[in-house]
């Protein structure tokens, strides 16, 4: 059933029109000027592959170009320029409490629980600030695995739990089977608890939000009630290394043109990132169940990349969903050196290669179909990259080898071969111009933006720092063309990489964990310009910056995944973001929260694993027992219990496995059943030295 309104807002068609017609007439462009080089004598059957991966190439890049072009223009026709922050919206302060509640869902999986909790208090102390955080309750959603990283989320709920008093505004759960992962998790959470809320806001387990963006979001929600989704682009905060701090600059600099942009030409019918948005739950839980794709995995089965399909679902039933460019005090972290950036690529590739299969889903919206074709783009340009250079290459070493002629039959004066150099060249400059202008008109605005000029460090070290990061992604972009191509591959031969959590504090790389990474790259690197260079010389010049980032790629990644570089950056003025000039409150709760020590749950904790303190100390068992579900194990489980609490007498709990330790804290039977009989067995089963003070 679809949902109408009698809010209404102007049909964004025209932008469309606009927008698309700019990227295809682009487009055409380029492939005239590159089809009249490769129409004389004919084309051959390798130049027609050639013109047609260069169309795919180009269409994917003009649109992004075009996308931050007209992103450009509306920023550089409003009226105010001043950074993101948590000022930049009021809080409403005088306004009626609100008759209904809104969930704060954080889905984790075997994350820091200091830094989870950390990052919750900090989003709820400065709802506090706002005076209006009645109106919300916040739950921790743990699909975690690891038995210790449980009980330890677990004493920080109750902690924090404790600390806020009555009425309760804080939960916790943690499913016994983690189905169909975060997508399975936000069902559960529907289910169970949706109908008590109008709206959940989705976080990430380094999301942060300040209180008066998510006061914001709801009023907006209240607003426009045909709108069911509203995504909050977040920025990168926190990390030090000086890879992470060069993509924050990126990211914060460039990035808000390009969501803009984005905003123009989607209009209602935006997509969803899967986590800083508010959702209204009832058309949450009507609309977007997700099916299990027929099949086997890595194409079949659970749909991983689940939030793009969940947008086409919101639209394909009538509801509208808005992307809230102009919001700002909406933050994430991300990986820290290039190796983490990549292995976060190879989960998200797997999930997006899924929705060639959905494309052309029943009932789903156009401009849908497109989001689902750019999620399979974003990882298929990189081995279509590989491809157009390979075959380039070869292109190239086959017209050395023919001997130009200059005299034809009874021709007296020579016939000159026709030269397409003028064409060649422009073909290569309009795409590089289309890849670095957005740059460009990011200076632009901080050149005519005073106050935002100032958060960027001010308009020389702003320049220099985009320098920077244009070389080092220049060395980084043949890295990752490598690093995608081999996904995809892998995927493509039906190799399945699960969904591990991904690395998020700060660390650097090693030499062994650089060249196991980096190795295959270098040797392809080392053979490809030995061959160019010898065969095709002319060629080998054209090649170099794509072989300099495969030559360089150990030593650059090893250097930028340092945190003394970002450190001196910082200090010298570089790669500044408005967050690291100008910290938000809500920022400076989390270092707050992050710095602060915390005293123990119980009086008297004991030392030892966590996940047995929740078996041994009565404190742990009774606060880990009273979470877990009603759940009567059947004989077969019963027995396959009792083998490992004889082996964890007989062995000790070094023995036992993590998953063997979580089945063990799984079933309140047979926990109840060790924690007495280890009780009754001796008088003293662990030490009761208090453990060292943990930060929350």
């Amino acid at each position: 059933m679809t949902r109408t309104s009698s809010v209404r807002h102007p049909d964004p068609g025209y932008r469309r029109v606009i927008y698309f017609g700019l990227v295809l007439l682009t487009t055409l462009g380029a492939m005239s000027l590159l089809s009249g080089v490769f129409q004389e004598g004919g084309t051959t059957p390798l130049e027609f592959i050639l013109l047609l991966l260069y169309a795919v190439l180009i269409l994917w890049i003009s649109a992004s170009f075009w996308t931050a072009a007209i992103g450009f223009i509306l920023l550089l026709r409003q009226d105010h320029g001043q950074p993101a922050s948590d000022d930049v919206h009021a809080s409403r302060p005088k306004d009626p409490p609100m008759g209904f509640k809104t969930a704060l869902v954080m889905p984790v999986y075997n994350e820091d629980p200091a830094r989870v909790f950390a990052g919750l208090r900090a989003i709820e102390q400065s709802l506090q600030e706002t005076g209006r955080a009645a109106g919300f309750e916040i739950f921790v959603l743990s699909d975690t695995r690891d038995p210790d990283i449980w009980v330890e989320e677990e004493m920080q709920w109750r902690k924090w739990a404790v600390e806020l008093g009555h009425p309760a505004r804080v939960f916790y759960r943690n499913r016994v089977e983690n189905t169909s992962r975060k997508s399975g998790n936000l069902a559960d959470f529907c289910r169970r608890w949706g109908g008590r809320y109008r709206y959940m806001i989705v976080l990430d387990a380094d999301s942060l939000m300040s209180g008066s963006t998510v006061l914001e979001m709801v009023a907006r929600m209240e607003q426009h009630p045909d709108v069911a989704l509203l995504q909050v682009p977040p920025v990168p905060v926190n990390r030090v290394s000086l890879f992470a701090r060069v993509l924050q600059f990126a990211s914060s600099l460039y990035g808000r043109i390009f969501v803009a942009g984005l905003s123009y030409w989607q209009g209602d019918t935006s997509n969803y990132w899967g986590h800083n948005a508010i959702i209204r739950v009832e058309a949450f839980a009507a609309h977007c169940g997700l099916p299990e794709l027929p099949g086997r995995e890595p194409f079949g089965g659970e749909i991983l990349s689940h939030d793009f399909v969940e947008a086409a679902l919101l639209r394909r039933a009538g509801w509208k969903v808005w992307l809230a460019y102009d919001l700002g005090g909406s933050y994430e972290e991300i990986p820290p050196t290039l190796i983490d950036y990549a292995k976060r690529d190879r989960r998200w590739c797997q999930g997006n290669l899924q929705h060639v299969r959905l494309v052309f889903a029943e009932g789903f919206k156009p401009l849908n179909r497109v989001h689902l074709a750019m999620g399979v783009m974003s990882y298929m340009a990189s081995p279509l990259w590989l491809l157009f250079l390979l075959l380039t290459g070869v292109q190239a070493y086959l017209d050395s080898l023919d001997a130009p002629v200059y005299f034809f039959g009874d021709y007296l004066l020579p016939i000159w071969p026709v030269s397409y150099v003028v064409e060649m060249t422009t073909v290569l400059w309009v795409t590089l111009a289309m890849l670095f202008l957005p740059k460009l008109f990011a200076l632009v605005l901080l050149g005519v933006r005073p106050r935002l000029r100032a958060a960027y460090g001010g308009l020389p070290r702003a320049t220099l720092s985009v320098l920077i990061e244009s070389l080092l992604s220049v060395l980084y972009a043949p890295v990752l063309m490598l690093f995608q191509s081999k996904f995809v591959g892998a995927i493509l031969l039906r190799r399945i990489v699960g969904w591990p959590p991904q690395q998020r504090g700060d660390h650097q790389t090693g030499f062994a964990e650089a060249l196991a990474a980096h190795g295959d790259q270098t040797l392809l690197g080392v053979a490809t310009g030995v061959l160019t260079y010898f065969y095709v010389p002319a060629f080998f010049w054209w090649f170099t910056p794509v072989l300099a980032g495969m030559l360089l790629a150990i030593p650059v990644s090893m250097a930028t995944s340092r945190v003394w570089p970002g450190q001196r950056a910082r200090a010298a003025g570089l790669f500044l973001t408005p967050e690291e000039s100008m910290p938000p409150r809500v920022l400076q709760l989390l270092s707050e929260n992050l710095g602060a020590v915390a005293g123990p749950l119980c009086s008297g904790e004991m030392a030892g694993d966590l996940w047995y303190r929740a078996v041994i100390d009565p404190c742990a068992y009774a606060l880990h027992v009273s979470l877990l579900p009603e759940e009567v194990p059947n004989r077969r489980r019963r027995h396959y219990l009792e083998g490992l609490i004889f082996q964890l007498q007989d062995e000790g709990p070094q023995s036992l496995t993590p998953s063997e330790k979580r089945e063990l804290l799984s079933h309140r039977d047979g926990l109840e059943e060790l924690h007495l009989l280890l009780w009754a067995t001796q008088p003293a089963p662990i030490s009761l030295a208090p453990l060292p003070a943990r930060a929350t």
